[in-house]
């Protein structure tokens, strides 16, 4: 063997420097196998023999308490394979194959890098040069058989892990709320608050119905949530703080508060970055579920009505996802509307024209799924939501008391659950507060180095006292405004007077989705001739009412026609302004419930054909100013002056004080001398005919 290491160490090998890759696979193997780490120092030595000064040997551990499964995250191995891709290095120590590499891939791609770069490759058992053949074939086989080897060791762990999960009796992280007892079985946590704040949540779930709800109310109310610490510092103590939507969701979807011990949830995967990333499975492909295996906060079928009201309530479109959680918007039926033509959900549209929102409802399912041209079927909503608010009204106003009645119960109980989580998170604060005084009560005086820490830690818990206990009176008197008699008295009042309630506009759009969910499940759209709506109420009845289609738009705005005749009428004696002015002092009003303008009675006129006041008074034989001026001679100012002093019959036909006058028949208008008429200026006056002659 000395021999063929002299065969395969050259000068040039020599010229370059050594590179020893030190490593263990965890942490808790570098703090505990100890010898292994020293035998693969002791490789410096190795080294040295074979010919390399030790100031020329790089020592690279800086993955320690990594695994060699994955080139990904070692960047000790990543330096060494770019030192020998150089050519720096003149050969590589480790101990064995399985220090430098457990993956085939990376194993191969730093031999193939060592021989285009004549490095060698040095472990225990001798020196290989990748470049030659049998040296390659050997160190290949080596590195199958330690990839090998970490597949039986994983199988083996994994079977005894999986034979022990079938049992029912591994021991994984719990929850918060459930611990594990003497027996080591698992059972209840024995913190009562804990008990109760789990337990809270879940009912609020039951009541609202939505993650997002739960999250808003016990925060509203101040509650705060334990979590349990699983590993580092603080192993297994309770921390409290504020929930969030997620701590929400992990909460209701995990079975184990079912009372039910699942094994094989989540899968080990890489992203593209090769990280290891964690995906959730399907239930049909958990490797072991056992139902009623320990005691739970709730039962596996209300498990599983949990899952399906979330799933209900995911956005996304699918046909599966009916009488989703209210939103924002005022479509009463968002998330209950059914097509009657292919059975899939039909989605909410708004039209936001003329600054007022519309709904419509929409059954895109062809459009979607088979790229049709157009649309299964729409419809408008605000027909079909008056007809449901009318529905609702008539069946549910004789039982408003007793709903109302129950509703104050509930929410006294719910007042009352609350109040009792904020005293037991209030008694917990002042035991943490006595415990510290207690903790600086029995340390020496003289020692000021921890006495200052303590009384620091002691002052920190008053405070937090201080203001627990203020903010648990401030809600303690807010929670009594809800449950005290004139509230109570306020709710049956107005449960007596339901449609009030239903229709007042401080009711919101959401509030009213939240109180049909409670009664109708779906309905069912049909647009035919009428619109066929099926309602299915909770409980299973069902009930049909059929709604007319709302009118085209060309024939909504169209004026009615007994409007249209007043109009006509009127314009034989008014003109426009003075026809708005009268059909608006009768009370009519045009498609819009705008009053009428002269604009507006303007359009109508040239819309429907009608005569205007002008045409009116021609066709009656009225002649303009300048007509009447060329007739007699004079200019249409006198005649406009003749008609303001009344010696001319007049008519108005537009606003601008324009008019038409009448004929003056067999009258003679004359110029009169100014001597006749007191000295005053030349003006015409009517004559008769037969006086002409004596003038």
């Amino acid at each position: 063997m000395p021999t063929d290491h002299a065969l395969k160490i050259g000068a040039d090998h020599l010229r370059r420097d050594a590179f020893l890759y030190v490593r263990q696979s965890s942490l808790r193997q570098v703090f505990e196998n100890t010898e292994s780490t020293k035998r693969q120092y002791a490789l410096r030595d190795r080294a040295v023999a074979l010919g390399w000064p030790i100031e020329r040997i790089h020592v690279i551990d800086s993955d320690q308490g990594v695994s060699g499964a994955q080139a990904a995250g070692r960047d000790g191995f990543q330096h060494l394979v770019t030192e020998v891709a150089m050519g720096h290095a003149g050969i590589v120590l480790g101990l064995e194959v399985s220090r430098l590499a457990r993956n085939n891939a990376d194993w191969h791609r730093l031999l193939e890098l060592a021989a285009l770069s004549r490095t060698l490759i040095c472990d225990e058992d001798g020196v290989y040069d990748p470049a030659h053949f049998n040296d390659r074939l050997l160190l290949g086989l080596k590195g199958t058989m330690s990839e090998a080897e970490l597949h039986v060791l994983k199988s083996r762990l994994q079977g005894g892990i999986l034979n022990k999960a079938r049992r029912g009796e591994l021991e994984i992280a719990l929850p918060v709320g459930l611990v594990y007892g003497p027996d080591g079985r698992v059972c209840l946590d024995p913190d009562r608050q804990i008990q109760d704040t789990v337990r809270l949540l879940f009912d609020t779930f039951r009541e609202t119905g939505s993650a997002c709800a739960v999250l808003r109310r016990m925060r509203a109310q101040h509650i705060l949530f334990p979590r349990r610490i699983t590993r580092g510092i603080g192993k297994g103590e309770v921390l409290w703080g504020e929930l969030d939507h997620s701590r929400v969701l992990e909460v209701l979807h995990n079975p184990r508060y079912a009372g039910a011990f699942v094994y094989g949830r989540r899968r080990t995967s890489y992203n593209a970055d090769l990280k290891q990333v964690q995906l959730q499975l399907k239930r049909e492909d958990w490797q072991v579920l056992i139902r009623d295996a320990h005691p739970g906060y709730i039962s596996w079928d209300e498990f599983e009505r949990n899952e399906l009201t979330l799933q209900r309530n995911a956005v996304g479109f699918s046909t599966n996802l009916r009488g989703g959680a209210p939103r924002e918007g005022i479509a009463l039926l968002q998330g209950r509307v059914l097509c009657g033509r292919c059975g899939s959900r039909m989605r909410v549209r708004y039209d936001a024209r003329e600054g007022k929102q519309r709904p419509y409802y929409c059954c895109n399912e062809d459009t979607v799924r088979r790229a049709a041209s157009r649309n299964c079927q729409w419809v408008q909503g605000a027909e079909i939501d008056a007809a449901i608010s009318a529905l609702l009204l008539q069946t549910v106003a004789p039982a408003a008391i007793d709903v109302a009645l129950a509703v104050q119960d509930e929410i006294a109980q719910r007042v009352e659950q609350a109040a009792s989580m904020r005293a037991a998170q209030l008694q917990r604060c002042r035991y943490e507060a006595e415990l510290a005084r207690r903790r600086y009560v029995k340390v020496d005086p003289d020692n000021r180095l921890v006495a200052d820490a303590l009384e620091a830690e002691w002052n920190e818990r008053l405070r937090q006292l201080d203001t627990l206990q203020r903010e648990h009176e401030r809600q303690q008197q807010a929670d009594q405004t809800l449950s005290d008699e004139p509230a109570r008295r306020r709710v049956v009042e107005l449960a007596q007077d339901f449609p009030r309630v239903w229709n007042d506009p401080r009711t919101s759009a959401l509030q009213r989705k939240k109180m049909l969910a409670l009664m109708i499940e779906d309905v069912t759209l049909i647009s035919g001739g009428q619109i066929a709506v099926h309602i299915r109420w909770r409980g299973g009845k069902t009930q049909s009412i059929t709604v007319d289609k709302p009118r085209p738009i060309a024939l909504v705005r169209k004026t009615r026609p007994e409007v249209v005749q007043l109009i006509d009428e009127l314009l034989q004696t008014y003109t426009d302004r003075e026809v708005a002015r009268r059909l608006n002092d009768l009370g009519h009003h045009n498609w819009r419930g705008d009053s009428f303008t002269a604009k507006k009675v303007r359009l109508v006129r040239i819309t429907y054909g009608l005569k205007s006041r002008f045409q009116r008074l021609r066709e009656r034989g009225m002649l303009t100013s300048s007509e009447l001026a060329r007739r007699f001679g004079v200019c249409p100012t006198t005649v406009n002056h003749l008609g303001r002093q009344g010696i001319l019959k007049r008519h108005m036909y537009d606003s601008d004080h324009r008019y038409l006058y009448e004929p003056p028949g067999d009258v003679t208008l004359v110029k009169g001398a100014g001597s006749r008429y007191g000295g005053r200026a030349p003006q015409l006056i009517p004559v008769p005919s037969t006086a002409q002659g004596a003038l």
